[in-house]
């Protein structure tokens, strides 16, 4: 029974004086790490729930945290592999151009890098665990870091129940287990176990996203008998507090009281039956703001106390609270300018997503070199260590629950993303760093009657961030699209484009959004794709398979065009480079814009390999581009040149009307503007500069003609 905490002077009293004379005899979580050799089979005719394979030993091993597929299990690579995405052509085997790829044995597949093995179906992975004299008459829990797809659990031959999520951990409750040794089975189902779109990314091989296994953090963990299940920060920056929503389990089944401490101050709480739930404040005088300047983390140290209970929880959180005013993005008031890129859950090298925060470091550290301040997760949920690298470095982020589904109201979807948006809560709503969510992809079905209800739910449920109907709809025409979302990420409104040359050459997109008055994001901006340097191919040194360039490097070959790969690739490239300049300023000078999502800043390797990147699929550079001169229009400050022709004949005026976007920490004082034109040998031919002036914070700022 949840009830908010109320007892009096005296009850405190009392409950503090028997605190210290029966102090618990429990000591907070501890764990236990099963990763290493585990027992092994697949399963693909299902019989191994009724053949009992939970009670039986098995006969391969295997290493978890791991895939099945990068360790040799599974099925040989066909003509006939049953690819969970959308084949532009199912008998591409048979085209004269691909039959040499198509050899039993040696076959490459020319629309995505391939795993080295192929599996759809059950796997079991079983062990035997100890349980030591220390965890007597404690609660233990399985943690699953990131299991792919549904997890099912049995402890000595009885089933404890089963998960089903592609966004976090799955949990399991063991309850209090005698000491000494058990025998844990795991069953781990990789099909596609709900009518998931075969292109989202949390499932398809487009990005090799259908492994089968367990990766990330496998332990068991001990708690006391009443513990803390959860413990979300609400933080207010304007008056420097904190609620702490804190949710207390109990396996007692007791009536009973306690005391939470949160930084040293100290709260009575009560509970009853199963838990129940309490709401705390505390303040942070000094407290700074998190933004992408300067990502200021705080912790606060939980600890529940009572007879039954000893448990400690420690979260990380930061004063980031996003809200939205007409047009444009706030952050603790501050108008802030999404520069995002997309990330589509792509991992050559394991295939599954990295648990560790030093890989997400690296990578979101690159992005941010090359002037990115905001990632959105294409209908796929990064890990902890993803949030967390986030969190360090002040980058935005806009996760998604796995989908890109036809999702109305009351279909299993729907029920779906219910329970995936609050698993994304608990497991991730602490994070300053998560501050937007969409539901999913190109949404299709009654999306808008279903996403609607959900908005409106989730902003009273959880306030800390924006949500949005859906991440780049497809209709034409969308009646009252932007009612009841807090912000749009589009391609289009109608018939007018918000991304294309549209508004190259000067121009803007500003007719677009004449009528919306929320903040747009324009969807996957650019797709301009770059010939490959096929130096590429060395790199596939894990997980993903190159076939796909291969074949491309084959085509080169035979049509006597192999030996000019580098010149393509460098000539390809710098009109690549170009377009996406193009894109981004005229997002910079649309009035009413205020970001964009590009797809992408990196190569993605599935639909067809779409090598769009001006990174390589390893978030490495090509050759043709450098962050420093991407920054130049991809930056906190870009000024900008309304030039609506690029040649000019030598009779005609050379002018143009100049002004400047500026989203950094502060305005500029006083800035002298100049302004020069050099020739092809980079001699000034002209030069000049504006009267000095403040320059604020926003867009679509004059500076002279």
């Amino acid at each position: 029974m949840s009830k908010k905490i109320g007892l009096n002077k005296k009850i405190f009293f009392l409950l503090a004086v028997l605190y210290l004379l029966f102090p618990s005899s429990f000591s907070a979580a501890e764990n236990i790490d099963l990763a290493g050799n585990w027992q092994f089979a697949l399963d693909p005719m299902d019989k191994g729930v009724q053949d009992n394979w939970f009670d039986q030993s098995l006969t391969d091993k295997i290493l978890l945290p791991g895939a099945l597929q990068s360790q040799g299990f599974g099925n040989e690579i066909s003509t006939q592999t049953p690819w969970v995405l959308s084949l532009y052509d199912k008998n591409w085997f048979l085209r004269e151009d691909y039959k040499n790829f198509a050899k039993q044995g040696a076959t490459k597949v020319p629309f995505l890098s391939q795993p080295p093995k192929h599996y759809l179906g059950a796997a079991w992975y079983n062990r035997e665990i100890e349980i030591p004299a220390n965890w007597q008459n404690k609660r233990v829990v399985l943690f699953l870091e990131r299991p792919h797809w549904e997890s099912t659990v049995w402890i000595d031959g009885k089933k404890i129940g089963s998960n089903l999520s592609l966004v976090a951990e799955h949990e399991y409750d063991l309850g209090n287990l005698s000491v000494g040794k058990h025998k844990i089975s795991i069953r781990v189902d990789n099909r596609m176990l709900m009518n998931y779109r075969p292109d989202a990314h949390s499932v398809s091989d487009s990005l090799g996203m259908s492994w089968n296994g367990i990766v990330g953090k496998i332990e068991l963990r001990a708690t006391s008998n009443v513990w803390i299940e959860d413990a979300q920060v609400y933080p207010n920056f304007q008056t420097k507090d904190v609620s702490i929503k804190v949710k207390i389990g109990s396996s007692t089944g007791q009536l009973e009281t306690g005391i939470l401490t949160a930084n040293g101050k100290t709260f009575p709480v009560v509970w009853e039956g199963k838990g129940g739930t309490s709401e705390i404040k505390i303040n942070f005088p000094n407290a700074k703001e998190w933004n992408e300047f300067h990502p200021n983390l705080y912790k606060i140290n939980l600890q529940l106390k009572s007879e039954n209970a000893d448990d400690a929880k420690e979260i990380s959180f930061g004063f980031a609270q996003i809200s939205t005013d007409k047009n444009e993005f706030k952050l603790n008031g501050r108008t802030i300018y999404l520069r995002g890129t997309h990330h589509g859950g792509d991992f050559p090298l394991t295939g599954f997503p990295p648990t560790d925060a030093q890989y997400w470091r690296k990578i979101l550290q690159i992005n941010k070199d090359w002037g990115i301040n905001h990632i959105r997760f294409h209908s796929f949920c990064p890990p902890e260590a993803a949030f967390q690298a986030a969190d360090e470095l002040g980058i935005y982020l806009q996760p998604e629950p796995g989908m890109w589904n036809e999702v109305s109201p009351g279909s299993a979807m729907e029920k779906m993303l219910y329970e995936e948006t609050e698993r994304m809560i608990k497991a991730y709503g602490n994070h300053p760093s998560y501050l937007m969510l969409s539901p999913s992809n190109e949404p299709k079905g009654r999306w808008k009657e279903a996403f609607d209800k959900w908005i409106a739910y989730y902003r009273q449920a959880d306030p800390r961030r924006l949500y949005d109907n859906g991440t780049g709809h497809t209709e034409r025409e969308v009646p009252n699209l932007a009612e009841g979302t807090d912000f749009l990420v589009m391609q289009r409104i109608g018939q007018k484009m918000l991304r294309g040359n549209s508004a190259w050459f000067g121009k803007d997109y500003g007719k677009s959004l004449d009528e919306i008055n929320i903040p747009v994001l324009s969807h996957e901006l650019g797709q301009w794709v770059a010939y490959p340097d096929f130096d590429v191919i060395k790199k596939f040194t894990g997980y993903m398979q190159p076939g796909n360039y291969e074949i491309f490097r084959e085509s080169a070959r035979k049509t006597g065009v192999l030996a000019k790969n580098k010149e393509f690739a460098y000539a390809s490239g710098k009109y690549q480079l170009a377009c996406y300049k193009e894109e981004i300023e005229a997002n910079l000078r649309t009035p009413k814009m205020y970001g964009f999502q590009l797809l992408d800043l990196h190569d993605y390797l599935g639909q067809g390999t779409a090598l769009v990147g001006i990174l390589d699929a390893f978030w490495e550079e090509k050759g043709y581009a450098t962050a420093k001169e991407f920054k130049r229009f991809n930056n906190e400050t870009v000024p900008l040149a309304r030039l609506y022709k690029r040649t000019f004949k030598a009779d005609e005026p050379f002018e143009a009307e100049t002004e400047i976007a500026h989203f950094g920490e502060n305005p500029l004082e006083n800035a002298v503007v100049y302004w020069k034109i050099v020739d092809g040998k980079e001699k000034v031919f002209a030069n000049g500069e504006f009267p000095a002036k403040t320059i604020n914070i926003g867009k679509n700022i004059p500076l002279g003609r």
